[in-house]
C-alpha cells in the first residue's frame, strides 16, 4: 500500500507518463509537491476515476495530447490543500471534485481553480470523482444536443459503461423510455436495475441484422427517437438504420476503436440528424450554460435522481490492474482509484 506522503513540502507521488506508448510505461514516483500558481489550487486527491479517455491518452490516441512528462487522471476529488493568488471561490480544507484532463492519478495535484466544483455536504469523494464527465457529457448530449421529450424513446448503446449509465438514469428523469444495449446478460440486469426499460444483449443479437430486429420489436417497429452512441465501430450503421422519423443520432464517442462512416442519405430517408457532442468544448466555449447545468446535476444528484454506478474502488498502486480490468471490457459503470 502506498503510504501517503508526510511532508507536504517535499514530495508527492503521481503515475508519470514519459512515454505515451501505453500503460506499461507508467512509472510511480515521488515528485517535489509544486505550489498553486495564480489562478489555480493544490488538491490532496482522496479518489480519482477511470475514463475511457484516460486509456487512450496514455497510448498517445486521444485528441489532447499533453506535453510529456504528465501524470494522466482526468476527473478526481479531493481537499483544498493550498489556494494561489485571486482564488476566492475556493478555501484550503474544503471538498472538491474537478475534471482537468490530467493529473489524477497521484496523491497531489495542481488544479485550474475554475474546473473545481465545491462538493455539498454528504457527496462522498468516490461518487464526485466519478461524476463529472459522465452526467456531464450524457446530460449535455440528451437534454442540450438531442432536445429529449418526455415519452420519447432513447436507444443507449454501450449501456452498463460510465456515460452509458449516467445516459440511462438522465433519460428516466427527464420521463424517457429506455431501452439499453449491452454486451452480457449481467450488463443488462445491471441497466434494468438502474431505470432501463427493455434491454438488448448485442451478443445474442449481434450486429447488423439481428440487432436490428432486436431494436424494432422494442420500439414496435417505430425506431427509437434518439440513440446515445459512445461506442461506434460496427454498431453505428445498423443503429442509424434503425432510427425513428426525425430522429436524433448522438456522436458521443468510439470506444469500439473504429471510427464509423455514415451513408449520408440514411439522414435524408428519416429525416433524421446526426449530432455532435463534445462535452468538453462545450464547457470551455458556453461556460455559463455548463455552471447552469452542473448545478442541475448537483441538485439531482442530492434527490437520488442520479448516482454513479461504481464497479469497484482499487487503491491508487494498483492502476496498471485497473487499466487492465478497463480495456478488457468487464467494468459495469466506473472503476475508482482511491488513495489511503
Amino acid at each position: 500500500m502506498i503510504q501517503p506522503t508526510k511532508n507536504l513540502e517535499s514530495a508527492m507521488h503521481a503515475w508519470l507518463c514519459e512515454n505515451p506508448v501505453g500503460v506499461d510505461a507508467l512509472q510511480w514516483k515521488e515528485l517535489p509537491t509544486p505550489q498553486p500558481k495564480a489562478g489555480e489550487v493544490l488538491v490532496e486527491i482522496k479518489a480519482a476515476s477511470l475514463n475511457f479517455p484516460d486509456l487512450l491518452i496514455v497510448q498517445n490516441k486521444y485528441q489532447m495530447k499533453p506535453p510529456l512528462p504528465f501524470v494522466p487522471g482526468s476527473e478526481y476529488a479531493g481537499v483544498v490543500a493550498g489556494v494561489g493568488e485571486g482564488v476566492t471561490h475556493l478555501q484550503v480544507g474544503q471538498p472538491v471534485a474537478c475534471l482537468s484532463g490530467t493529473g489524477g492519478f497521484g496523491t497531489h495535484t495542481i488544479a485550474p481553480a475554475h474546473l473545481c466544483m465545491p462538493l455539498p455536504p454528504g457527496f462522498p469523494f468516490v461518487d464526485a470523482a466519478a461524476f463529472i464527465m459522465i452526467y456531464a457529457t450524457s446530460h449535455h448530449a440528451l437534454v442540450d444536443r438531442a432536445q429529449l421529450k418526455a415519452g420519447e424513446t432513447v436507444l443507449v448503446l454501450g449501456a452498463a459503461g460510465g456515460v452509458g449509465t449516467a445516459a440511462i438514469q438522465i433519460a428516466k428523469a427527464m420521463g424517457a423510455r429506455v431501452i439499453a444495449a449491452a454486451s452480457t446478460d449481467e450488463k443488462c440486469e445491471l441497466c434494468k436495475s438502474i431505470g432501463a426499460d427493455e434491454t438488448i444483449n448485442y451478443t445474442q443479437h449481434p450486429v447488423p441484422n439481428a440487432f436490428r430486429e432486436a431494436v424494432k420489436a422494442a420500439t414496435g417497429g417505430k425506431g427509437p427517437d434518439v440513440i446515445y452512441d459512445p461506442v461506434g465501430g460496427e454498431f453505428a450503421e445498423p443503429a442509424f438504420r434503425s432510427i425513428a422519423w426525425r430522429g436524433r443520432y448522438l456522436v458521443v464517442g468510439f470506444a469500439a476503436g473504429p471510427i464509423p462512416s455514415l451513408p449520408l442519405n440514411l439522414a435524408l430517408l428519416k429525416g433524421a440528424s446526426i449530432v455532435g457532442v463534445f462535452w468538453g468544448d462545450f464547457s470551455r466555449r458556453e461556460p455559463k450554460a455548463n455552471a447552469a447545468m452542473m448545478q442541475e446535476l448537483a441538485q439531482w444528484y442530492a434527490q437520488g435522481k442520479v448516482k454513479p454506478v461504481i464497479d469497484r474502488t482499487m487503491p491508487m498502486a494498483e492502476l496498471k490492474a485497473a487499466y487492465a480490468h478497463m480495456g478488457s471490457r468487464g467494468v459495469k459503470g466506473k472503476l475508482v482509484m482511491v488513495n489511503p
